[in-house]
């Protein structure tokens, strides 16, 4: 090893060290400022980033209960497993069906094309059309909202898995006819166990937006029983006032599932980030 190349490795070190002060201070300083406030008395929030004089553990139960946890915890979770169900089964075959055909047909390079135009229309410009489709056909509830998530991840969905469908030779497909399988054993027993890393891309993404997501339960979700742990957090504020202490308390306990899937899924997560990123 050249004597410049060890100035360099000398000279990168603490840049290096610096960079990951300054993320690790983005990431872990406001969980750490979240969790003081959910600990603490409102009466003592004098300085968020101490440690309480009075250790406040009840904000946690206290939460559970205005927020009606487990109901609004069922809800959430109930769309986010059935979406990605839905999602990675549906918009996969689409995605092969559009990709294998779309040199042959103007029709599925149509839909390919008017697939991907769907990412560039902001939400907001379609959503009160969309609130008056879902009351027309009785979709603003929690069945109708989890196959909405299906329909609006149609688009980035479509283009992740036609970029690697395209990538995986077609003889695979052709070698497949000559055994007499049809199209749908061709997808199911020789193109989807490829996508493993890119429907791992999917999942996470899916995961996310769906658990996450504030807007369309805010807008589709009027009865209370069936509202998300997002909308829950409302329960916190009144119209003059919000209470930090109990809010940051369920904001934890809504984080809370997300970190454990993480903690559980960080291998498959990983992998789906990569091939996500190579594709």
């Amino acid at each position: 090893m050249s004597k410049v190349s060890i100035k360099k490795e000398h000279y990168n070190w603490p840049i290096t060290i610096l960079l990951i002060i300054g993320i690790l201070s983005f990431i872990v300083l406001p969980l750490y400022m979240a969790l003081m406030i959910a600990i603490k008395d409102p009466t003592d929030m004098n300085h968020i980033l101490a440690l309480p004089k009075v250790l406040r553990l009840h904000n946690f139960t206290d939460a559970w209960k205005m927020t009606e946890y487990p109901r609004k915890f069922f809800n959430t979770a109930f769309i986010t497993i059935v979406n990605l169900f839905f999602t990675l089964i549906t918009n996969s075959f689409v995605a092969f069906a559009i990709t294998r055909n779309r040199k042959k047909s103007k029709f599925f390079r149509f839909m390919y094309y008017y697939f991907i135009s769907a990412m560039f229309i902001p939400f907001s410009v379609i959503m009160l059309p969309l609130v008056v489709q879902a009351n027309t056909f009785h979709l603003d509830n929690i069945i109708g909202i989890t196959f909405l998530y299906v329909v609006f991840g149609l688009p980035m969905n479509t283009f992740l898995y036609c970029g690697a469908i395209k990538s995986i030779p077609e003889a695979l497909d052709e070698a497949a006819k000559i055994d007499g399988a049809k199209p749908l054993q061709i997808f199911s027993y020789v193109i989807f166990p490829i996508l493993k890393p890119t429907t791992a891309t999917v999942a996470i993404l899916s995961f996310m937006w769906t658990w996450n997501d504030f807007t369309m339960p805010l807008v589709l979700l009027s009865d209370s029983k069936q509202q998300t742990l997002q909308l829950a957090q409302y329960v916190f504020k009144s119209q003059f006032s919000v209470n930090y202490n109990l809010a940051f308390a369920s904001y934890l306990l809504v984080l809370l599932p997300v970190l454990i899937v993480y903690i559980f899924c960080q291998k498959w997560i990983m992998n789906g980030v990569v091939a996500g990123a190579i594709k």
